[in-house]
């Protein structure tokens, strides 16, 4: 965004448009695909791809297995990182299927 003449800009409208323009700046800039994106989000997204079943043969977890729900399954992987770690990197390797 390029403000040709900023003297016919009030100041408003000139800090809105600076901050809109850094806002976008600011989203095409990250490289992670995890950003922004909550753990309830990414587990809900799986579970509707692959379903409990499937998903705890993929990764071998009690709370995928043993009476599955989102609510249980967030407290575990909240608390438990290498299990978080599994489910994100799960989420990463299924992320094109789910775009395409």
């Amino acid at each position: 965004m390029v403000v040709q003449c900023i003297g016919c800009l009030n100041r408003y409208s000139f800090r809105v448009a600076v901050f809109s323009y850094f806002c976008f700046m600011q989203q095409s800039t990250h490289k992670d695909p995890l950003h922004g994106v909550t753990l309830q989000k990414i587990l809900e997204q799986l579970v509707a791809y692959y379903g409990f079943d499937t998903l705890g043969e993929l990764i071998q977890i009690k709370c995928f297995n043993d009476n599955p729900s989102i609510k249980s399954s967030l407290t575990f992987l909240r608390k438990t990182d290498w299990a978080r770690k599994k489910v994100e990197d799960l989420y990463l390797r299924t992320l094109p299927k789910l775009n395409g």
